[in-house]
């Protein structure tokens, strides 16, 4: 054997041993990788842009209420719900409806929608009496509109004749979207690509409460939410939807708070319930304006209902709505 050769496991086993040093252990502890990073100057864009054409990749919304301090648990909002297969348990094409309206959830930012809907309206033949930039066709059987959707990607698409929706006009929007793709050519529609984070912002009140603020008008809210819970909120004992009542625009659901999940052994030992149990809460959806909503959450059993169980459960809600 080459004598070279007999010297490489040493070797091997000296450079394993000196990177295991450099951080005073084994394992990388990457902690104190940026303890000395310095702040850097922000980006200058040109003068003379287009102001519509840039935007924040990842805008951080602003914090309302009290700040939380370090000794205080955080909780991440829940991530997106994922099929067996790993892609996102949503359709395409997703019908909304609340009382006597309707219309169709597409999957796809209003900008990628918009060239489709007037394909779909060159297909049929429609007659086209008014074309407006902000996503509406104006056509002799009917008017049709797109727009930016609650959640971040999602358009609202309507067809409708004199304020009331068509039901076979919608029909055969959803098949028409169905047949087709997010791939569809980009277009610029000022005006319509907000993010859902700039949209939901959560705020404490004076009381101590907690409530999301929406600035959207309470029906679409409720929709859009009705349709979340009934595909989230379906594990036993966990998360429940119990009830949904669109006159009332609430919702009652059976759920784990966080403080009955944190509960020790002895806890339980010692406490009546001898076992952790949900409870009912309401979700209630109240009307600030023509564009405002709230969202709370009130508690409807005789079980403690804390400011940090209110938080993590409307974190988890409107995580629904992201």
């Amino acid at each position: 054997m080459n004598s070279a050769l007999k010297w490489m496991p040493l070797v091997a086993l000296a450079a394993l041993a000196t990177a295991g040093c450099a951080r005073e252990g084994f394992y990388d502890d990457r902690n104190i990788d940026y303890v000395k990073a310095q702040r850097s100057a922000p980006l200058v864009l040109p003068q003379g842009r287009n102001e519509q054409r840039y935007r924040d990749a990842m805008p951080v919304p602003e914090a309302q209420g009290s700040l939380r301090t370090s000794s205080e648990r955080f909780h991440a909002p829940s991530p997106t719900r994922l099929a067996s297969g790993g892609a996102v348990e949503r359709d395409f094409v997703e019908r909304r409806e609340i009382g006597n309206d309707r219309w169709l959830v597409i999957g796809s930012d209003p900008g990628m929608v918009w060239p489709q809907l007037q394909d779909f309206a060159r297909a049929r033949g429609l007659q086209v009496q008014a074309s407006d930039d902000r996503g509406v066709l104006e056509t002799a059987q009917g008017r049709l509109s797109v727009r930016q959707g609650l959640r971040a990607g999602d358009s609202e698409v309507r067809c409708d004749q004199n304020g009331r929706p068509v039901a076979a006009c919608l029909d055969a929007l959803e098949q028409h979207f169905s047949a087709r793709s997010a791939t569809a050519s980009a277009a610029s529609l000022a005006g319509q690509q907000i993010a859902s984070e700039d949209r939901l912002r959560f705020e404490q009140l004076a009381s101590g409460e907690w409530v999301v603020r929406i600035p959207l008008d309470i029906d679409r809210v409720w929709a859009e939410l009705s349709h979340q819970l009934e595909a989230d909120f379906t594990v036993e004992d966990r998360r429940e939807l119990l009830e949904q009542n669109p006159q009332q625009h609430d919702f009652l659901v059976n759920y784990m708070t966080v403080s009955e999940r944190g509960r020790g052994m002895l806890q339980i030992v010692l406490s009546p319930d001898v076992r952790q149990m949900p409870q009912e809460i309401r979700l209630v959806l109240e009307s600030d304006g023509p564009e405002r909503t709230t969202l709370r959450a009130v508690n409807e059993s005789e079980r403690r209902f804390t400011e940090e169980d209110a938080r993590e459960l409307l974190e988890r809600v409107s995580g629904l709505l992201r």
